[in-house]
């Protein structure tokens, strides 16, 4: 059986598995085992985090993953993480697609702004979170606990989508937005 798998990678990185009808199979959040680093990831913590994902990931599963965030504040330890989770794709011998964060935002219509045309303001941080959740969940009905969970969700359904696509099948998500991701990722925009 095909899934259609989501990775939002980092330090705690969401991991969601659909099927083709879009049900939830898996759905959770990984942490490397070991000591801390301060503002880092340990060796240790980034096997772990590793070994973790090699044991979820199926042959035949469609993957996409979301590629890190410019200007990201942890930029070695992020390129750590996203290496290390590209490499367990890659022993398994799958591939993914890639998505950007700001794909990922788009796919449930927000934004990361708040208020009327000139009075205008970026979220931040939980809001924005909370804005991406409440998004999820009107779409879809899903909720979950990790923020990094809920950007898996919908990582997770752009894959879907992107194979139902590919393979001229309804999809499922259907807003003029969520098919301009689609066509971006297929057209490697």
């Amino acid at each position: 059986m095909t899934r259609f798998v989501g990775i939002d990678p980092a330090t705690k990185t969401g991991f969601v598995a659909l099927d083709i009808d879009g049900n939830v199979l898996v759905q959770t959040e990984l942490k490397g085992k070991g000591s801390k680093v301060p503002g880092g990831i340990s060796t240790k913590e980034l096997v772990s985090l590793e070994n973790q994902l090699f044991q979820l990931l199926q042959s035949g599963d469609e993957i996409a993953i979301e590629q890190p965030a410019m200007g990201t504040q942890m930029g070695v330890t992020t390129g750590m993480i996203h290496g290390g989770l590209r490499s367990m794709i890659y022993r398994k011998n799958l591939t993914h697609n890639d998505v950007n964060p700001g794909w990922t935002k788009k796919y449930v219509g927000v934004t990361g702004w708040t208020g009327e045309p000139g009075s205008k303001r970026r979220l931040k941080d939980k809001e924005k979170k909370k804005a991406i959740g409440d998004a999820v969940k009107a779409m879809s009905g899903y909720n979950h606990k990790s923020d990094n969970v809920v950007d898996a969700y919908i990582i997770a359904r752009i894959a879907l989508n992107l194979y139902r696509m590919r393979e001229y099948m309804p999809l499922l998500d259907t807003q003029p937005y969520q098919i301009e991701v689609i066509e971006s990722i297929l057209n490697k925009a």
